[in-house]
């Protein structure tokens, strides 16, 4: 089943960021764009890659108005002890979230229970709520920040602008698609 339009549950959960910890609740992600970036475990292999990706981009994320929440199945503690411990998890500014009871990971779906960890999936959240676009790919396939940012941005252009859509490799400012009603069926 599609998670698209669906509203994110409730939640509260730590997290670490830039040194301290803090509660994270749903009211805390609403009225903004937001991407939460689910992967398997701290200290593995192939997600401090994505994570650093993820973090060399942060800034352009941040002005385009969205935020970043990293979420594995860790705690905020041991979040807090890699980031002491990688170079390349040194670099995060942004909010790394912790699921050690898989409430967020079961509600993006994400959640494999014979392992206790996540898969590797990208959510777009937009301010309301709602997923808008999202990305699950296998345990070891890394992904790319800057295709996520391109979605992200592709995402608040069709919310603003309702009647165009974005074909395939957009870029801010290319041309977009107005679809004609006798077209929609073909979307």
């Amino acid at each position: 089943m599609s998670m698209i339009n669906k509203e994110i549950s409730d939640f509260s959960v730590e997290s670490f960021q830039n040194g301290e910890f803090k509660t994270v609740t749903k009211k805390d992600v609403l009225g903004k764009w937001s991407v939460f970036f689910f992967y398997p475990a701290d200290f593995t292999f192939v997600c401090p890659t994505e994570l650093e990706d993820l973090a060399n981009k942060y800034e352009d994320f941040k002005a385009a108005g969205c935020e970043i929440y990293s979420v594995s199945c860790d705690t905020h503690y041991v979040h807090k002890a890699w980031h002491d411990a990688s170079d390349r998890i040194k670099k995060i500014q942004y909010i790394m979230l912790a699921d050690p009871t898989h409430a967020l990971a079961k509600d993006f779906e994400v959640y494999i229970e014979d392992s206790g960890v996540a898969e590797r999936g990208s959510f777009i959240v937009n301010p309301e709520g709602k997923i808008v676009a999202y990305e699950v790919v296998a345990g070891n396939i890394g992904r790319n920040a800057d295709e996520l940012f391109r979605r992200v941005q592709a995402c608040q252009f069709v919310a603003a602008h309702g009647d165009e859509v974005c074909p395939a490799k957009w870029q801010p400012g290319a041309e977009t698609l107005k679809p004609s009603l006798d077209l929609v069926g073909q979307l």
